[in-house]
């Protein structure tokens, strides 16, 4: 079975390739999903499948056709586009609006919040090895301060982390880019330090660069992000690779900012027990 695409580009262009060895039936489906990319990123199986004149089944067999194990893993690839070309929050809702001809009420989008984030929660400590914890724990134990980046979206992660940080008493210090200052920020590593990078697509080119500055000085870094083909992920000792919840093309924070949470307190318990070791030896001295 080939490698399915792993962006709507690379799909777009497997789709332009491989169209003319499709079957008719098939060819109308594909040549509707590239025109009408928003509908495909936002509609149900049978709401696409009625708009493109085919059966449900047809468009399974597309996606299985382009080595996808189903329909809804080929949708992720629309929704992906649809969240990167559409920033906005306001062009993404109107998206939405004409893709599913729908306008929710506020309490129907709480619930629809509400259960994507449970489901993300119930999931994330089996998706989590405990292995790469450990290891990120003893990079941050040993540092003497932990720099932490994220920009846009991720600046929301980054800036908790950094106030759990200093609740815990562990140097840390956030790379705002306040004042366009963040090569100083950049700079401010010490050979001793780590760097934390949160980070999403479409990935900062910020927290890019944060990464390639450390990774030349030697220092140790720990990323949180969406994909293990994230662009972060090569220069990191660890990775940890977070599925938040999806909403109509609005993506969460909630299962980033659980883990951001745990990595925070469970170093604040590894001090403190280191610290309490440090007094039972000072009693038998």
């Amino acid at each position: 079975m080939q490698q399915p695409p792993q962006s709507y580009r690379e799909l777009e262009t497997l789709i332009t390739a491989e169209y003319t060895t499709l079957s008719k039936r098939l060819q109308q489906t594909a040549r509707f999903m590239i025109d009408h990319p928003q509908e495909v990123a936002l509609a149900t199986v049978a709401k696409i499948a009625e708009q493109a004149d085919v059966t449900p089944s047809t468009l399974i067999r597309l996606a299985n056709s382009l080595g996808f194990k189903g329909f809804s893993e080929m949708q992720q690839l629309f929704r992906s586009r649809l969240v990167d070309e559409l920033p906005n929050y306001t062009e993404r809702i109107r998206a939405v609006r004409s893709a599913t001809g729908e306008t929710p009420d506020s309490t129907q989008l709480l619930w629809e919040f509400a259960d994507a984030n449970r489901a993300v929660l119930e999931q994330l400590p089996s998706r989590v090895d405990p292995a790469s914890l450990e290891k990120a724990l003893d990079i941050f134990e040993k540092a003497n301060a932990i720099h932490v980046m994220g920009a846009r979206r991720s600046f929301v992660v980054a800036s908790y982390m950094t106030y759990a940080l200093a609740h815990v008493d562990k140097p840390a210090l956030l790379i705002s880019g306040l004042g366009g200052m963040y090569g100083e920020q950049l700079r401010a590593m010490g050979p001793q330090d780590a760097l934390l990078t949160v980070s999403f697509s479409p990935y900062a080119e910020e927290s890019q660069q944060a990464c390639e500055d450390a990774k030349q000085r030697g220092l140790p870094i720990v990323v949180i992000t969406d994909s293990n083909l994230s662009p972060l992920a090569h220069f990191a000792d660890v990775v940890f690779v977070v599925h938040e919840a999806e909403v109509k093309s609005f993506r969460g924070l909630t299962a980033s900012l659980c883990l951001t949470q745990a990595l925070a307190i469970a170093l604040g318990v590894r001090q403190d027990k280191t610290r309490d070791k440090g007094h039972r030896k000072q009693r038998k001295a």
